[in-house]
């Protein structure tokens, strides 16, 4: 029996490749969109030999909010799982100070996931059927001086995912939040990361796939995440202000 098709929203990020792998690994044919799409020839050569699927590569510019609709109709075939990897940290001390470059962050984890998402959310309750996958980050339960500027944003797109599992949970649509916590990424390559707080893409891509088989709503790649974040979101203000966190 043919397994329906999974598109990986951001597919060029090592999360991105990651799904890619592992759903075509379970039989899936994927659906790769990524900005300039054509450099992943390689990668897709790669998962098509590896497991045997199709898989096809199609641009996708998360920012270019206009063109979403017609991506979305323009696909060969509408996926019955989407993952959305699409994302951007920066850095915290330039985004302080440059609204330009504190845009671009939130625009990134909020706007442009978000329109895609809401894009696809409607088609699948239309079918009635389908599963949605966003990538948020723990850094959206509470806005901390280290990184507020892109916690603020995943703390948006966090709000977003949670309120279209409520709407579609009736309409037959299945609606799932990743927390991944530290990721070793190229986007984290040279932070300082404690290792067993880190998940390598592979955790992220097999924590994933377990979650849409599982029905899962909401899940912490690295357990431990789930508690140290409850910890966090209960320091009293009072003191909360007073630590360098």
């Amino acid at each position: 029996m043919t397994k329906p098709p999974v598109l990986i929203l951001g597919a060029r990020s090592d999360i991105g490749k990651a799904v890619a792998h592992k759903f075509a690994a379970l039989g899936h044919p994927v659906q790769l969109a990524a900005r300039k799409a054509s450099t992943l020839e390689v990668d897709k050569t790669d998962v098509e030999l590896r497991y045997g699927v199709p898989v096809s590569l199609h641009e996708f510019d998360a920012l270019a909010t206009g063109t979403h609709e017609a991506f979305v109709a323009a696909l060969p075939e509408l996926p019955h799982i989407a993952v959305c990897a699409v994302g951007l940290m920066g850095q915290q001390s330039e985004n302080e100070r440059d609204v330009e470059a504190a845009a671009l962050v939130m625009r990134s984890n909020y706007e442009g996931p978000a329109s895609i998402l809401a894009i696809l959310a409607n088609r699948f309750e239309e079918r009635g059927s389908g599963t949605i996958v966003g990538i948020s980050s723990v850094a959206g339960e509470r806005g901390r001086a280290s990184n507020y500027i892109y916690g603020s944003a995943k703390a948006g797109v966090t709000a977003f995912i949670s309120g279209l599992r409520n709407r579609l949970a009736k309409r037959g649509v299945h609606v799932v939040t990743v927390l991944p916590g530290f990721v070793a990424t190229q986007m984290t390559e040279g932070m300082d990361l404690p290792a067993k707080l880190t998940a390598e893409p592979s955790d992220v891509a097999d924590a994933i796939a377990r979650a849409v088989g599982g029905k899962k709503d909401v899940i912490y790649v690295i357990p431990t995440w789930h508690l140290i974040m409850l910890i966090i979101r209960n320091i009293p203000e009072s003191i909360f202000k007073r630590m360098n966190i």
